[in-house]
C-alpha cells in the first residue's frame, strides 16, 4: 500500500533538527526524500558529540538517527560545477525544495528560491530560519535555547524562586519542523488547484510565539501578566490543584477538577477551607502544599486508584525510561524499531498518526552519507560510465554498507584524506584553538555555517544566522 504523499520527491538541503525533522514526516508518509549531504562528513550532527557522548552502535550519533529515517543520501560537493548543476537538474524534477541555511546562503550558491524557480515553476520552497528573512536580528544566531528566552515561554515555565526554565526538548526547533509541514501541505494543494508552486518562510521565532497564543491573546487584551507560582502548580495563570504532587514513591499530575469532590476523594476535609475560586488563585501555593502532605501519604498507584474512582483528572508522572513500557503506549504501537546495516536494530519512536487508507511507516534506515548516491544518479538517466566520472572528479561521494564505518573509510579521490571522525577531546580542544571561548558557537545549531565552510565560503563564525 503506498503511503499517502507516495510519487511526492523532495530535495531536503537541511541539517540538524529543524528541516530534517520535517522532511522525515513526509518521508514516513511515503514521499521520497533525497538527503544532500557534504561528502564524507554529511550532516553537522553526525559529527556533533552525541549525549552522554554515546553514539549508537558505537557508529551513529542519536540525534541524526532521530530525524533521518525514510530518507536516501545523496553526497555532492557544491563547489563543484558539475556537482552544482547535478542538483539544479534534480530541483527541476523535485516537488519540495527544503532548506534551513542561514538567509542568503543558497542565494549566493545558486539554489535560492528565484533561481529555481526559474528552473521549475511548481517547485515548492520552504525556507527555514531562526527569525525570518529581514529584520533587525538577521545578524543573530537562531538556536533553540535563545528563542526560548527571546519569545517568552521560558518565562513563564518553573517556579518563581529559579531562573527562567527552558524545556527539556528542543521545543522550537521541533515546531517549526511541523510548521514547515502544514505550510508545504497547503502549498501543495494550492498548486494542486493552480499548476503554481511557491516559497514558504518559517522562522523558529513566530513558531514559538504562535503556541503561546493563549498565553499573549490573555496579556494582550486583559493587561494582567502571567507571574510564575512557587509551588508546583503548573500553568502561571492557573489556580490550584492544578499541578504536579509528590506521593509516597513519586510524583501525580492533578489538573482541573471541582475542588469539593476532590477534597472528598483525598479524605482530607482541612482542605475545604481553600473552596473558593479567589481563594484557589490567590492562596495556590499554600493550597499546593496542603494537598501535597495528603498525597505524600499513599504511593501514586494508591491515588490513581482513588482519584479515578472519583473520576477526577489526573495522571501519573513517568520517567522517559518508563514511557516504553507504559500499557497505553504499548497498545498504541507508539514505539518501533528497524535494522541498519551497521547498527543493527535501532529503536525509535513510530510514526505517531495513523491514516486509514494511506498508514504512514518507517521503510528505510537513516542513511550513511552518501549511500543512495549511485542509485539515485541511476534513476536519472546516468549510466555506470558517466557516475564513474562524477565519482572520479569529486563532485559525488558515494558509500556502501561494506565500508560505512566513517572512522575508518578513505575519502575518494578529490577529497583530502583524513581521519573523518575525530575524538570528541580533540574537536573541542580544535575549535577552542580555532576562537578561544567559541567552541559552544560553533557547536550550536548552525547547519549553514558548517554546510558553507566545507565549501569554501564564509567565516563560520561571523555568519551565525541559521535556524536550529
Amino acid at each position: 500500500m503506498s503511503g499517502a504523499l507516495s510519487g511526492l520527491r523532495v530535495l531536503d538541503f537541511s541539517h540538524l533538527l529543524f528541516g530534517p525533522f520535517a522532511t522525515q514526516m513526509l518521508g514516513d508518509l511515503g514521499a521520497d526524500v533525497i538527503k544532500v549531504e557534504r561528502p564524507v562528513s554529511g550532516d553537522l550532527y553526525r559529527d556533533l558529540p552525541p549525549f552522554f557522548n554515546r553514539k549508537v552502535g558505537d557508529f551513529e550519533n542519536p540525534s541524526f538517527l532521530a530525524w533521518n529515517r525514510n530518507k536516501r543520501s545523496l553526497a555532492v560537493d557544491l563547489k563543484n560545477p558539475e556537482g552544482k548543476k547535478l542538483l539544479q537538474d534534480i530541483a527541476a524534477t523535485a516537488d519540495v525544495f527544503v532548506q534551513n541555511f542561514r538567509p542568503g546562503v543558497l542565494d549566493r550558491l545558486g539554489f535560492g528560491y528565484e533561481e529555481l524557480s526559474r528552473l521549475n515553476p511548481r517547485l515548492i520552497y520552504c525556507s527555514g530560519s531562526g527569525y525570518g528573512e529581514s529584520g533587525p536580528y538577521l545578524e543573530r544566531p537562531g538556536q533553540d535555547l535563545l528563542l526560548q528566552g527571546l519569545s517568552g515561554i521560558m518565562s513563564v515555565t518553573g517556579r518563581s524562586g529559579v531562573s527562567p526554565t527552558p524545556l527539556g526538548v528542543a521545543i522550537a526547533d521541533q515546531l517549526g519542523s511541523y510548521h514547515m509541514v502544514y505550510g508545504i501541505l497547503a502549498a501543495l494543494y494550492h498548486r494542486e488547484k493552480t499548476g503554481r508552486g511557491q516559497k514558504i518562510e518559517v522562522d523558529l521565532f513566530r513558531a514559538l510565539i504562535a503556541h503561546q497564543t493563549q498565553e499573549f491573546v490573555t496579556t494582550l487584551n486583559t493587561g494582567r501578566v502571567f507571574e510564575r507560582p512557587d509551588s508546583g502548580i503548573a500553568h502561571p495563570g492557573m489556580p490550584a490543584p492544578f499541578g504536579v504532587y509528590r506521593t509516597k514513591d513519586g510524583f501525580l499530575n492533578i489538573a482541573m477538577n471541582p475542588f469539593a469532590k476532590l477534597v472528598e476523594a483525598l479524605e482530607a476535609p482541612e482542605l475545604a477551607r481553600f473552596d473558593d475560586a479567589e481563594a484557589l488563585f490567590d492562596r495556590r501555593d499554600e493550597a499546593h502544599a496542603a494537598i501535597e502532605a495528603v498525597t505524600q501519604t499513599r504511593t501514586t498507584a494508591a491515588w490513581m486508584e482513588r482519584l479515578l474512582s472519583f473520576d477526577l483528572w489526573c495522571g501519573e508522572v513517568l520517567r522517559q525510561e518508563e514511557v516504553p513500557e507504559d500499557p497505553q503506549v504499548k497498545h498504541m504501537n507508539a514505539f518501533t524499531s528497524y535494522q541498519h546495516p551497521v547498527i543493527g536494530e535501532v529503536q525509535t519512536v513510530n510514526v505517531p498518526i495513523t491514516l486509514s487508507e494511506t498508514p504512514g511507516k518507517i521503510e528505510r534506515h537513516a542513511p550513511m552519507v552518501g549511500e543512495h548516491t549511485v542509485e539515485i544518479l541511476a534513476e536519472l538517466g546516468f549510466d555506470g560510465e558517466r557516475i564513474a566520472a562524477l565519482r572520479s572528479s569529486g563532485a559525488v561521494w558515494a558509500s556502501t554498507a561494506s565500508a560505512s564505518r566513517r572512522c575508518g573509510a578513505l575519502a575518494p579521490s578529490g577529497f583530502t584524506r583524513k581521519r573523518i571522525r575525530p575524538r570528541h577531546d580533540e574537536r573541542s580542544h580544535r575549535i577552542r584553538a580555532a576562537r578561544p571561548g567559541r567552541a559552544a558557537d560553533l557547536l550550536a545549531c548552525r547547519p549553514a555555517q558548517c554546510h558553507e565552510r566545507s565549501h569554501g565560503r564564509g567565516d563560520p563564525h561571523r555568519d551565525r544566522r541559521s535556524g536550529g
